[in-house]
């Protein structure tokens, strides 16, 4: 493997985009008063990243599919590097609405094509570990960039801190244009085979499942902060250390789901993911006033909710066997769907009613996915036409 450095170097790309999209959440209450607008509305930050990520990453890799990748690479971490410079000028939430769009969109391609071109960077045989460690990357945004972006927000300020990160991204653009070759896509994955799959009643109740445990995740996830100073009074260091040891629980979870999957099957992980992430979304809304309950239970329900994403890409594999990139392209949009979703929800809830709320919003939606992966694995056996 022997350009693993740089396959390295593209998952500080992608971690640097993952900081860049959760990075609202831990400090969305400071985005909300400096822009002059509601907590709610600030959610809406999030929901337009995940949905220019989810429905516009697909079209652009599909459009641009005969481009050199180190091109187009290039091209798109360039946009992704200029939209930082973007929040940092924005004069309005509206002018901001519209950044968190070009950096969802830029993002998005930049993360599946960093992916790509890992795999062919390596042997054909390490390319299962290429793949884990831009993912890695991702995953590590939520452990390490989001508390550590909480709190040098209030350090540097939060407009600051996303030039910070946008000089950061210069490291991986100047290492690709050095280091990486020209490479050609080989094969088109066109929206005509993506829905070709979909059409399957099984992948089609698989990626809903996904948008709905994803949806109910990020209901309380995008309002995490303003959830927790109902509880407490927090400064903006211990929300980032609650933080940091929810990203540590949410990387775990991921390590645990895999194993538990390879060792029991998909579907008993699935089982299990949902009905602990269901239990303590419950938990979290019928107890009161306790802090240090409430981040035990945070911490369970980021365990199970990242638990079950391996199981489910797995799932989706075992289903497409012949098309399994294709499965699994339609998942990561419906995990976009789902932070957009549960961003959506959760500001209606705080809207009409109050911030305690979102437990209850969050488990109606998981209990939700588990009775439709329920129904999903008591489905006889069909016949897949991809």
């Amino acid at each position: 493997m022997g350009n693993k450095w740089v396959v390295y170097i593209l998952a500080l790309a992608v971690f640097l985009i993952g900081t860049v999209e959760y990075l609202i959440s831990g400090i969305i209450q400071i985005v909300a008063t400096d822009l002059g607008v509601t907590t709610s509305s600030a959610g809406l930050l999030v929901t337009a990243f995940a949905l220019s990520a989810a429905v516009g990453a697909p079209i652009v890799i599909a459009a641009t599919i005969h481009l050199d990748r180190k091109k187009l690479l290039l091209m798109i971490l360039g946009i992704f590097i200029l939209s930082n410079g973007l929040v940092y000028v924005s004069p309005s939430f509206e002018m901001l609405l519209v950044t968190r769009m070009i950096q969802g969109l830029s993002g998005g391609v930049a993360t599946v094509v960093a992916m790509a071109v890992s795999t062919r960077l390596v042997e054909e045989g390490n390319r299962g570990r290429a793949i884990g460690i831009i993912l890695m990357g991702l995953s590590s945004s939520l452990v390490l960039g989001l508390p550590v972006g909480t709190y040098l927000s209030e350090v540097i300020g939060w407009r600051l801190l996303f030039i910070f990160i946008g000089l950061l991204s210069l490291v991986p653009l100047l290492v690709i244009y050095k280091k990486v070759p020209l490479i050609k896509a080989q094969e088109a994955v066109t929206p005509r085979a993506q829905l070709a799959v979909i059409k399957n009643k099984k992948i089609l109740a698989a990626v809903v499942i996904t948008l709905l445990y994803i949806g109910a995740y990020s209901t309380l996830f995008t309002y995490i902060a303003p959830f927790l100073l109902t509880q407490s009074e927090l400064s903006a260091s211990e929300i980032s250390g609650i933080l940091f040891v929810a990203g540590i629980c949410s990387f775990m979870g991921s390590k645990i789901g895999g194993v538990i999957a390879d060792r029991k099957g998909p579907k008993f992980t699935i089982y299990f993911g949902l009905s602990l992430q269901a239990s303590m979304l419950l938990l979290l809304s019928v107890i009161d006033g306790v802090i240090t309950a409430h981040i035990v239970i945070i911490m369970l329900w980021m365990l199970a909710t990242w638990a079950t994403s391996p199981a489910q890409q797995l799932y989706l594999v075992t289903q497409v066997p012949r098309s399994p990139d294709i499965a699994l392209s339609i998942n990561t949009s419906f995990i976009q769907f789902g932070f957009a979703l549960g961003s959506w929800v959760g500001g209606l809830v705080i809207s009409n009613s109050s911030v305690e709320h979102l437990g209850w919003s969050g488990f109606v939606i998981a209990l939700l996915s588990l009775l439709l992966a329920i129904r999903l694995f008591t489905l006889k056996k069909e016949q897949l036409s991809v």
